[in-house]
């Protein structure tokens, strides 16, 4: 989606004092995603946080982690309301069949992509000012014959996005990704000169807009070790990376690099850095998870609505037994408050 399809006037921007409803999909019903959602009910919330999902399993869960959550329906017409402690507003969506703790069921499959369908509407509509998800289990979806690489690929498809990029982000460390859920073997092969600028142009105006960092500072990986060690190690560096980087430099663009991945981590490299572009899923996300794992964020850049995420899986063995953290759902849900204050909600029509 083109940036001039945003406007900053006045009546679009949310105000600090305005109560916002935030979207929650718990994810996959077998695993910790309903613990966390119930879990995060206990506190209360300067926002309404509206669950979308099965109001019965919430129920059940609740019941099997002695937490007295109250439920209630979200009634859309009525003017959002702070989330009180010990309450949990649902927009119902029911199961496909019934779930237990730690055991997944393709039969579900289509329900979780339904409660996604559900956020992602209401974000467009404007019911909602974001959505945050919960872990979901790829495999199981992609048994059920649904193809499903990930939330980032999916949302994108669902908002008719063309160019979206993964963002993961802690305390100190924002790193983002050139390609994400794909074969190592096929990583070179999409570092093309286009998809690099088109991921560095989503980049610094999803800093922009959603931290307000009016001119980021990005730092770039290199693919090959040093950075190909001009050219010994591989010229992907010197045949397409560094191109895009000039070219960019040029438009005003503040980019350093390509660096060796080895050393771009280090405080050195990090100070003054809003962000790193890595080139592939597990050359930037080790070091971030390292960091700060249970307390980072995932956030889809490019999208026309606001999407964070957990940085961690469904942990099925720790469904139903109370021993789930919270941390990065907390985080989540911050930063998609954060945003949603600072930038301004312009949402285009969608095709029905």
């Amino acid at each position: 989606m083109s940036s001039t399809a945003w406007k900053r006037t006045q009546a679009d921007c949310i105000r600090l004092s305005d109560t916002i409803r935030i979207a929650l999909t718990p994810g996959e019903p077998a695993g910790i995603g309903p613990d966390l959602c119930l879990q995060l009910a206990r506190q209360a919330q300067d926002v309404e946080l509206v669950a979308i999902c099965d109001p019965v399993l919430l129920e059940a869960r609740a019941r099997i982690l002695q937490l007295p959550i109250t439920c209630r329906t979200l009634d859309i017409d009525r003017t959002p309301a702070a989330t009180r402690s010990g309450e949990l507003c649902i927009l119902p969506v029911p199961l496909r069949k019934p779930s237990r703790c730690g055991q997944c069921d393709p039969a579900n499959a289509r329900y979780v992509l339904d409660t996604l369908d559900r956020a992602v509407n209401g974000c467009i509509t404007g019911t909602f000012a974001a959505m945050v998800t919960g872990p979901v289990n790829k495999a199981v979806i992609n048994q059920a014959g649904i193809p499903f690489s990930g939330h980032t690929e999916y949302l994108a498809a669902a908002t008719r996005t063309s160019d979206v990029v993964m963002l993961l982000a802690t305390t100190g460390l924002r790193v983002a990704l050139v390609t994400t859920h794909v074969p190592l073997s096929a990583v070179s092969q999409l570092i093309t000169e286009d998809r690099l600028q088109r991921v560095i142009r989503v980049l610094r105006e999803g800093l922009r807009l959603n931290f307000g960092i009016e001119q980021p500072a990005i730092t770039v990986c290199g693919l090959n070790p040093h950075a190909g060690e001009g050219g010994h190690l591989g010229r992907e560096e010197i045949d397409t990376i560094i191109p895009v980087l000039e070219t960019l430099r040029e438009q005003g663009y503040r980019l350093t690099g390509p660096l060796p991945a080895d050393t771009v981590f280090t405080r050195e490299h990090l100070e003054g850095t809003d962000a790193v572009l890595a080139m592939y899923h597990d050359q930037g996300l080790p070091v971030l998870k390292h960091m700060g794992f249970g307390n980072a964020v995932n956030i889809t850049l490019g999208l026309p609505i606001i999407r964070t995420s957990v940085d961690h899986g469904t942990a099925l063995e720790l469904a139903g037994r109370g021993r789930a953290d919270t941390g990065s759902l907390r985080a989540a849900v911050q930063s998609a408050i954060d945003m949603a204050r600072l930038r301004t909600i312009r949402t285009p029509d969608f095709p029905q």
